[in-house]
């Protein structure tokens, strides 16, 4: 069983990978500060703007129920940063995939 700081470094490899590979979507941060973002950061701008399968690499790294955290807390945030219509489409997603 590995250990749980074995946990944190391999999130923080699929992270830094996972953020590498959808960079063009923080165009706004410098290419040298992309990798300090959070899993936050990407998982809100993966479920904004992201395509069909940097979602599923989303899931596969952490996994829908930590995602569905994620999301379902920064929904319930005084300033909402989702189109409305990705809103409505995650919480139907998630509320059936993981409730």
């Amino acid at each position: 069983m590995p250990k749980p700081s074995d946990n944190s470094q391999l999130d923080r490899r699929s992270l830094t990978a996972l953020l590498r590979k959808n960079a063009a979507l923080f165009w706004w941060v410098p290419s040298d500060k992309i990798e300090a973002l959070s899993l936050e950061s990407l998982v809100e701008a993966v479920l904004n703007y992201g395509t069909v399968e940097s979602v599923q690499d989303l899931f596969e790294a952490f996994g829908i129920e930590r995602i569905a955290s994620i999301f379902r807390r920064q929904i319930r945030a005084e300033r909402k940063k989702y189109l409305p219509q990705t809103e409505n489409y995650f919480t139907l997603y998630f509320n059936k995939y993981a409730p």
